[in-house]
């Protein structure tokens, strides 16, 4: 992680971690970088740059100073205007951009957003073009061969345009619509859209594959973005699924490239037993090549038990859906993803999809006509524990001896009977203790124990 950037963009508080001018200057530097890129290629035609946002107040304010960096350096800016995270990586893989903006703060809360570099082949950015762009914030760019005290301007007929390209979002629900390979018809389907960037999107999806759907959370008015909503806030969902006698609900956060399921009788279905569903629905048919699933270090042991059971293999990474990605492009696994709801299917997206996941639950569901919870009763999660830590300095805590020791002292004593893992979120100033064990008392024991250190020894913020 750079100084910026983290796991999943240039995240923080609007205006103070994150501000216009942070924004135009990340404009600035794209518009000209890739229009150097270019001109090193003989092509003196503008870049093309398309950018998407949530329903943040603050989104608006960054759409407009990133478009201002953008076309002051000569590039072209695309609008999507309110759209999901997926979209614009598709977007700009199939149009040929020559990359792609995100302006979310995914599942944080309203005040903070972010900024998502997506590349053309509508991946997250490389580490290289990253650290440049840090540079450039810090008045210290060195690229082609030579320092750069500033950027030069464009000027007359080479300032750059914008474009409104809301037609590219009607085409990536297009896309979703045809990956639907059943009639949802009689199937009733709740919606929860964390008054984000699915709101206008996921029920003209199901509705147009026949699903009698209810929606919920789709009133977004800029500060209410998953307040109590969405995949982070599911209880919510949980109880219309019931109150309605729904089938199956669906909640997606922010941005909605996370999705986490409620099953017939009210029951969250996570991102573990998504990989499950899915992978065994793969492997029934002769589709998980590799026979393999890509987790992460915070999936449930659980999974793990259930997959041993069926013959199907499994690997970790890091948290973040990008790693998890990385490994799957290396290796050509076809399905992995995070408990926390970001689920990739590499044959159809370079990204987690939140309203592509709920089409693949719904698919294996109608394939197998099978309630949700059938299809995930196999998958037995251990009780676990996760405290989040605001603390001043991520990795000073973490190093702390007494924390380690602590650390060490609770996997000691949950021997192989639980898990202890202690790591910094790539997105917040927060270190998180997460503790696996036997029951939830012993969870929530051991798990205090170790935050209770970070706090005690000072780390914490006041």
């Amino acid at each position: 992680m750079g100084k910026y950037f983290g796991t999943d963009g240039f995240r923080g508080e609007a205006n103070k971690d994150l501000t216009a001018d942070h924004a135009y200057k990340v404009g600035r530097f794209l518009g000209w970088y890739y229009g150097e890129l270019r001109r090193r290629a003989g092509d003196e035609t503008a870049p093309r740059i398309v950018i998407g946002k949530d329903t943040r107040r603050s989104s608006y304010m960054f759409e407009y100073t990133l478009v201002a960096g953008l076309t002051a350096s000569g590039a072209d800016a695309y609008l999507l205007h309110v759209t999901t995270t997926p979209s614009v990586a598709y977007i700009a893989r199939v149009d040929e951009f020559d990359c792609g903006i995100m302006i979310s703060a995914s599942h944080n809360p309203y005040y903070d957003n972010g900024i998502k570099l997506i590349n053309r082949q509508g991946e997250k950015f490389d580490e290289e073009t990253i650290a440049l762009i840090e540079a450039y914030i810090d008045g210290r760019l060195e690229a082609f061969g030579r320092k750069w005290t500033e950027l030069p301007y464009a000027t007359g007929e080479k300032i750059g345009r914008t474009v409104d390209y809301i037609s590219g979002r009607n085409r990536y629900i297009g896309y979703l619509i045809s990956l639907g390979m059943y009639s949802f018809r009689g199937v009733k389907v709740g919606l929860d859209c964390a008054n984000g960037s699915a709101w206008n999107i996921a029920k003209a999806v199901f509705d147009a594959l026949g699903a009698t759907t209810y929606v919920i959370n789709a009133d977004p008015n800029g500060v209410n973005i998953n307040k109590d909503a969405g995949s982070t806030h599911i209880e919510g969902l949980c109880a219309f699924v019931k109150e309605k006698g729904l089938d199956v609900g669906f909640a997606y956060d922010g941005d909605a490239d996370r999705c986490l399921c409620v099953d017939e009788r009210g029951e969250v279905i996570n991102g573990d037993h998504i990989l499950y569903i899915y992978g065994r629905y793969m492997k029934e048919r002769g589709k998980l090549l590799p026979n393999t699933v890509v987790t992460t270090v915070m999936s449930n042991f659980g999974l793990y038990k259930a997959l041993e059971e069926i013959g199907i293999g499994y690997v970790k990474t890091a948290v973040g859906d990008r790693y998890v990605y990385e490994h799957m492009s290396a290796y050509g696994e076809r399905i992995g993803g995070e408990q926390s709801g970001h689920i990739i299917f590499s044959k159809y997206a370079t990204t987690g999809d939140g309203i592509l996941t709920s089409l693949k639950v719904m698919e294996v569901m109608l394939a197998r006509k099978q309630t949700l919870s059938k299809l995930a009763e196999p998958v037995t999660m251990y009780p676990q524990t996760l405290i989040n830590v605001r603390v001043k300095d991520k990795k000073a805590a973490q190093a702390d001896a007494d924390v380690q020791k602590a650390v060490r002292e609770v996997a000691d004593s949950l021997g192989e009977t639980g898990r202890i893992l202690l790591r910094e979120s790539g997105t917040e100033p927060v270190v998180r203790v997460m503790v696996e064990a036997v029951d939830q008392e012993t969870c929530r024991r051991y798990a205090e124990r170790v935050a209770s250190v970070i706090r005690e020894k000072g780390h914490a913020c006041p």
